[in-house]
């Protein structure tokens, strides 16, 4: 869970060796980023495991925890950065096609899609700065589940202004390796991660470094009862003075929030849009099944001219979030820093339906929607995190004005943010 909005800005240039999708299997459209056939199968897969997961997913929000198995069974699927170039272990997958596999899993289980999310932003963020031999050591791992990755960058004062981040990157005394002291909260499956990939300061700049979690110094606390995502193993993560290999810095210092962090939360962005759209489309079908099926005094709940105007509403809201959702993913097919805007914008609307529709079918199912076990119960509360991490609500309003009103020539208004830069 990251509360931050930020881009990688207008014009950054990739590193020496640019990382794209790999060419469209067979039977996809090269032109439109639609899935090909391998393509399809893993788009299976991921529904499968979501078909799967439908009944444990309310105990596993009961319990606090996605199951080891179910991490391995993700890994087996060929989910776990599945983006990635196949030279590194990875699918290949399109942007279309990731953003199928989210949506099925979040459908079900916001855990599931947080595993498939946290992995591929890691990934992704090494995957475009970082160098040759640490692409080469990382990215296999992480693909074959081998590590499971956490990204550390929100701290206590540190939320949606993650350049307000207290962390310290310093050089050790013998000047060998560096150390790294600080306090993370909020990481997503930071209870079982093996890395972390994580947000500081180096001599007053911005830096990122990869720490591994059984390192001396590295020490968490679960985060349990929390809103929503419960089972995805969020802990609070304290690193004292951990020494790492120098060779551990991704970027050079200076790049760690513009670049590093920024390409991660933007690949966050676009699987969480996906994935809230799952959870719309979930929701949708329970309160039509349900409105179908009931009856209150003999007559059909579905007769109900309130109940069939909030249906309306809720498949609008719902239909209107997959095609932005749809546009974010063919932006996004020429590679890595492009369709930044419209991912965003994806993911506003699709938080935001996730939210209402989620709210509405509680509505609709009355007590049946309150029930401990009820999908669209535990949908409503993951939502509101949804309109929260990776970008908060009211603030990726202000990236999406200061768009629009830059291409109709306006200058950004005083206080607000231009892309790129920590809110």
């Amino acid at each position: 869970m990251t509360r931050v909005p930020d881009a990688a800005p207008p014009g950054a240039g990739p590193p020496a060796e640019t990382l794209t999708h790999d060419a469209p299997t067979a039977g996809g459209r090269p032109e439109d980023g639609q899935p090909g056939g391998a393509e399809r199968s893993l788009i299976r897969a991921a529904a499968e495991l979501a078909a799967g997961a439908r009944g444990p997913a309310a105990d596993w929000d009961r319990t606090g925890a996605l199951p080891d198995s179910v991490r391995k069974d993700m890994a087996s699927a060929g989910l776990l950065g599945a983006d990635l170039p196949r030279r590194y272990g990875g699918a290949g997958l399109g942007p279309a096609a990731l953003g199928e596999a989210a949506a099925h899993l979040g459908g079900v289980c916001s855990a599931l899609r947080g595993l498939l999310t946290v992995q591929g932003m890691v990934a992704a963020a090494l995957a475009r700065w970082g160098t040759r031999e640490q692409r080469a050591d990382w990215l296999p791992r992480l693909a074959s589940g081998e590590l499971t990755a956490g990204f550390a960058a929100t701290e206590q004062a540190a939320g949606s202004a993650l350049g307000a981040v207290e962390t310290r990157i310093e050089d050790s005394r013998d000047g060998a390796d560096i150390e790294v002291s600080g306090r993370k909260k909020w990481i997503t499956f930071g209870e079982v991660a093996d890395v972390f990939l994580v947000l500081g300061k180096s001599r007053g700049k911005l830096a990122t470094v990869l720490v591994e979690a059984d390192r001396t110094g590295v020490s968490r606390e679960p985060v349990t009862g929390q809103l929503g995502m419960r089972a995805a193993r969020i802990a609070h993560v304290t690193f004292d003075a951990v020494r790492v290999p120098r060779s551990h810095l991704v970027a050079p210092p200076g790049l760690g929030l513009s670049h590093v962090a920024a390409t991660a939360l933007d690949h966050g962005r676009f699987t969480v849009a996906w994935g809230c759209v799952g959870m719309a489309e979930a929701c949708v079908a329970d309160a039509a099944t349900h409105a179908a099926a009931r009856s209150q005094g003999g007559v059909p709940l579905a007769d109900h001219q309130l109940v069939r105007s909030l249906l309306a509403r809720c498949w609008v809201r719902t239909a209107g979030a997959r095609e932005l959702a749809r546009r974010a993913a063919e932006f996004r097919v020429p590679g890595a820093g492009r369709g930044v805007t419209e991912t965003i914008v994806a993911k506003y609307a699709a938080a935001a339906a996730a939210a209402s529709v989620s709210r509405d079918t509680v509505q609709i199912l009355g007590s049946a929607g309150c029930e401990p076990d009820s999908r669209p119960g535990r949908h409503f509360r993951d939502a509101k995190v949804m309109e929260i991490i990776e970008g908060a609500q009211h603030v990726s309003e202000l990236h999406i004005a200061d768009r629009l009103l830059r291409q109709f020539g306006a200058p950004p208004v005083s206080g607000t943010r231009r892309p790129g830069e920590p809110v």
